[in-house]
């Protein structure tokens, strides 16, 4: 999929996000690499064998102290080809995409992933 119907998607996914949760995300990027690097892997914890499709790299609100200011912006990746490998059509892309963009929103608010999968969104 080019990159850039493949950014489509991701803002998309990002447009979802009612107003008033939305209004509450501040100071993050939000990136599409093609794959995560080895420290990402090494970070995720994520097992052998699967596939890492975000990362949500920073400091969650709810263990942000009141001291927390002038800091680099927090930064969500996304895994184009990681998602696009565990996908077979365009559809399923988007709605993982989708997912995927929602699960790291997520973590940004301090959710953590049993939560998240309890939500759908894991």
């Amino acid at each position: 999929m080019e990159r850039a119907h493949f950014r489509r998607l991701v803002r998309e996914a990002l447009d979802e996000i009612p107003d008033p949760i939305r209004r509450q995300i501040h100071n993050v990027d939000l990136v599409i690499e093609d794959a995560p690097g080895e420290h990402d892997l090494e970070v995720s914890g994520i097992e052998h064998g699967h596939l890492l499709l975000g990362l949500y790299h920073g400091v969650p609100l709810t263990a942000r102290g009141e001291n927390y200011n002038l800091v680099l912006p927090d930064r969500i990746s996304i895994y184009q080809d990681n998602i696009e490998a565990v996908c077979n059509t365009d559809d399923e892309v988007r709605e993982q995409v989708r997912v995927t963009v929602l699960h790291e929103i997520g973590h940004y608010f301090g959710i953590d992933d049993d939560r998240l999968h309890e939500l759908g969104m894991a």
